[in-house]
């Protein structure tokens, strides 16, 4: 009977879908139904504590194909009916804003939940054994619509950072050609269909999308949905990153919540947050644009800043802050309100595309890749320009992004590889300010090398690519110099 036990859970565990870093479940339901129970409903209780914000739940049964089996699925909480999704999802989460098809979103009231089976079919000679694995708090789920990497390779994946949709002010013509909130299945067809790898949709202050971009995912299944989230406050706008709960926005000088405040929140839920378009004017016509905020605000505690918003290039305030000792990562960001525009008007989705040197095509993947700096922005919206950039001297190597520290009169080798810039040219910054002449890229596929000597400071050294108008084509990140 042992033997046969253990061969039971191995079962089991294999029938379960293959999940990234699933958690131990925190409540386990076990049963056996016969063909006494064919035809009929029956609930299994559990207890949800307080404290839960989202539950997820596994299910498995044996004789399922080879007996044709058939067990339908749903969950009631304290108060009733919260989903039922038949046969088809083995899998199903239910969080304060979003929730798997079928199920309902919203608060997790702590009391006694009922898991619901129905039996649809079981023959006569047949006893299955279901197993219910219910997680509480799931790490994961909380930071991304998919359980999986939809791609594991390390690469550079190109997404767009800051769009918005008809949860919030995102608007486009109806088929009547009427002006209307843009639907957010539009936004996810446009950027798949411009090429993207990741988006992240980030509407104002809502959760309201989030149930929309579950839903999305699985069918999205080239393309990474991230958990976004535009903060609007009236001194500044910034945007949260792999985060499915609330958090307070509501930042005011009285009786209000400082910037600070809602950063410790972001950090502490998992997620990262980019200044968004902080050199804009805050005015009637766009409120709180601008970075006002009141008092003094740890900068340390972002990751990134919008560099490029639409196509207009604002690294002044960037630069400040690196010479302050504030080492933010460059993005860029669309700010799409219409996904219908066409790629040559304005604020076009994945204009300007921001590029991440990533592990994985994953959430985890994609921001980790923003807090290593291991970014580029394209602002022409390209599928295939690169920027790699690589230093070295005699006390190691760094990459776009990295830090390396060198003595004074030390000579940093920088290397720049180039694809798909043929006759445009690069140039090197340091401090925010030109340094030497352009370099001609004469090829699609290029490498140049430059070099710098330093003097023992802090600097930071990075490179663009112009076109012969004047334009910038690329802008990246920065090699740090004794930070």
């Amino acid at each position: 009977m042992k033997l046969l036990r253990c061969l039971f859970l191995l079962l089991f565990a294999c029938s379960l879908p293959l999940r990234a870093e699933l958690q131990k479940p925190d409540v386990v339901l076990e049963g056996a139904v016969t063909v006494a129970q064919n035809h009929t409903h029956f609930f299994v209780p559990f207890t949800v504590p307080a404290g839960v914000h989202r539950i997820s739940v596994d299910f498995s049964y044996d004789n399922r194909r080879e007996e044709k089996t058939v067990f339908n699925i749903g969950i009631h909480d304290p108060s009733g009916f919260r989903g039922q999704s038949g046969s088809n999802k083995d899998h199903f989460t239910i969080g304060p804003g979003d929730a798997t098809p079928s199920y309902i979103p919203g608060t997790i009231p702590p009391g006694q939940w009922k898991f619901l089976i129905s039996v649809s079919n079981i023959r006569p000679e047949v006893t299955s054994k279901y197993r219910v694995e219910i997680r509480f708090n799931s790490p994961l789920e909380d930071s991304s619509f998919t359980m999986e990497p939809l791609e594991t390779s390390q690469r550079w994946y190109r997404g767009d950072m800051h769009m918005h949709t008809g949860h919030s002010d995102g608007f486009c013509g109806s088929q009547n050609g009427k002006h209307v909130p843009c639907p957010l299945f539009l936004t996810a067809q446009t950027a798949s269909n411009r090429g993207l790898d990741f988006i992240a949709i980030s509407d104002h202050n809502s959760l309201a999308h989030y149930a929309e971009m579950r839903e999305l995912q699985p069918y999205f299944d080239k393309m990474l949905l991230i958990p976004g989230r535009e903060m609007t406050t009236f001194y500044g706008h910034f945007n949260a990153f792999g985060i499915t709960q609330y958090v307070n926005y509501l930042v005011a000088e009285k009786d209000g919540r400082t910037v600070d405040e809602v950063m410790k929140d972001i950090r502490a839920l998992g997620g990262i947050a980019s200044i968004n378009h902080p050199m804009s004017p805050t005015g009637e016509a766009c409120r709180g644009c601008g970075w006002t905020p009141p008092g003094t605000v740890d900068m340390s505690q972002f990751s990134g800043v919008e560099v490029v918003n639409s196509g207009r290039v604002m690294d002044g305030f960037w630069d400040q802050q690196i010479a302050k000792g504030v080492r933010l990562t460059a993005i860029g960001g669309s700010d799409n309100h219409d996904a219908t525009k066409a790629e040559d008007q304005r604020g076009a989705l994945a204009h300007p595309t921001t590029v991440v040197q990533a592990k994985e095509l994953s959430v985890a993947g994609i921001l980790d890749g923003i807090r290593a700096g291991h970014v580029f922005i394209d602002l022409t919206g390209s599928r295939n320009k690169l920027m790699d950039v690589d230093a070295s001297s005699a006390s190691g190597t760094a990459h776009m992004g990295d830090a390396l520290a060198i003595k004074s009169g030390v000579d940093l080798k920088l290397h720049v590889h180039v694809v798909a810039c043929a006759n445009d040219q690069l140039r090197m910054l340091v401090d925010g300010k030109v340094a030497g002449d352009p370099l001609p890229v004469q090829g699609d596929d290029q490498s140049l090398d430059t070099h710098w000597v330093g003097d023992g400071a802090k600097h930071w050294v990075r490179f663009v690519v112009m076109d012969t108008a004047g334009n910038t084509v690329l802008l990246g990140n920065p090699v740090y110099v004794n930070f």
